[in-house]
């Protein structure tokens, strides 16, 4: 998917989920997935989606 449509992707389903959102670069574009459920290799997350405030 282009990265604009999965930043978007990412931020919403980390605030419906409210659990951390990772983006994660492939083969053949974007990903984005739960953080816990994100095994590969941490150099492909190109952002974390936290929907709580710091």
């Amino acid at each position: 998917m282009p990265l604009k449509t999965a930043q978007s992707l990412a931020w919403n389903l980390a605030k419906t989920l409210m659990t951390i959102v990772v983006l994660v670069r492939t083969d053949k574009g974007y990903a984005v997935m739960p953080w816990d459920e994100f095994d590969g290799n941490p150099a492909h997350v190109v952002r974390e989606y936290d929907p709580f405030p710091s």
